[in-house]
């Protein structure tokens, strides 16, 4: 019987705050425990493993110190694979031209193809001249959606047959909390009912300005205000009279506050998946979104999908759904089944077929 093979997984962003990209890697590693494939996973990393990892005889960390991050990635994880003679490595858009070892990579959009001007010049630069290469050289390129995959296809010229998409679904640790935790958690943080809410990095894709002054434009009347969360980022939203930035939260914050809002707004110009939108729908949140990239193909029929980026739809929507309490509901509703179609298990699963493919030449 042929031992199992070794895969070494670039695993950096597990010892990371929590955002997309960082989630993706949790939820692999959870959906792999629970799949269980006939397989020895090597968690590489130039940091200690994150607390409250456990190792098994199929899974363990591989701490390598490097001088920094570019050194590592460029020398010390080819390094590693060819002293374990790895089947196969897993990394994330970029791969070192060293790296003699099969790999599949993960590319969550290419919206510094997109949307060059989302970008700061450095880095759509670095990206869009080493993103391509690895897309090329890669056994199987991984994504997130079936619109990340058809624009992957598109601008890096990668064959259809090569790029394979798998959902992600809610970080594995954000659960709905009861109803007392969510009224604590939101009094620790400052932040009153009814409000909106949305979840992103501060990067100008990100559009938050347009949920800014959607709600700036709401009648008098209506009380809401627009709590944002997430990293500064750079080129950020403009703060208004109704809006509350609460910064970085933990998990169980996160969760307080999806369960707590009436409306999660997403209106970002474009997305390879938009993970806060399957989110918001587990933990009972109504989602309006735009148009942009995968977020109409995630949401499906359980969000609202917005025609346009225009502030005048963005605020008549809003305005319609928070005096209409029985349509939040019933969204609500349909965002908990449409929550309940993403796994990591399934995800996992469809990663490991790709690793098969990838070792099968």
């Amino acid at each position: 019987m042929a031992l199992p093979a070794t895969i070494v997984l670039d695993a950096r962003l597990l010892t990371r705050q929590s955002t997309g990209d960082s989630t993706y890697w949790v939820g692999l590693l959870h959906g792999l425990r629970e799949a269980q494939p006939r397989a020895r996973f090597v968690l590489a990393s130039d940091q200690p493993a994150p607390p409250g990892f456990v190792e098994t005889d199929s899974i363990s960390w591989r701490r390598e110190p490097a001088p920094n991050s570019r050194w590592w990635s460029l020398i010390t994880l080819p390094r590693l694979a060819r002293a374990l003679k790895a089947d196969l490595v897993h990394v994330q858009y970029s791969a070192s031209p060293l790296l003699r070892t099969p790999f599949v990579t993960t590319i969550h959009d290419v919206s510094f193809f997109v949307g060059p001007q989302w970008f700061k010049p450095k880095d759509r630069l670095l990206l869009r001249s080493s993103v391509p290469k690895a897309a090329k050289r890669a056994k199987v390129v991984l994504t997130v959606s079936e619109a990340s995959k058809w624009d992957i296809v598109k601008h890096l010229s990668v064959p259809e047959d090569n790029v394979v998409a798998t959902y992600l679904a809610p970080h594995p640790d954000l659960l709905a909390p009861l109803a007392d935790q969510v009224a604590s958690r939101l009094g620790s943080l400052g932040v009153a009912r009814p409000y909106a809410l949305s979840v992103s990095t501060r990067w100008p894709r990100k559009n938050m300005d347009l949920a800014v002054r959607a709600m700036e434009r709401l009648a008098a009347t209506t009380p809401h205000r627009l709590v944002l969360t997430g990293k500064a980022g750079w080129g950020g939203a403009a703060q208004g009279r109704r809006t509350q930035a609460v910064g970085y939260v933990d998990m169980d914050d996160l969760a307080a506050l999806y369960g707590g809002a009436d409306l999660y707004l997403c209106p970002s110009l474009y997305e390879g998946f938009g993970l806060p939108v399957v989110e918001a729908f587990a933990m009972g949140c109504p989602v309006v979104v735009g148009p942009g990239g995968s977020l109409p193909e995630v949401a499906g029929d359980a969000g609202l999908v917005l025609p346009d980026y225009e502030v005048e739809t963005w605020r008549a929507a809003i305005e319609s759904l928070v005096a209409d309490p029985d349509r939040r509901a019933a969204m609500a509703e349909a965002g908990r089944q449409r929550a309940n179609e993403f796994s990591w298990t399934k995800m996992a699963q469809g990663v490991w077929t790709a690793y098969e493919r990838a070792m099968s030449g």
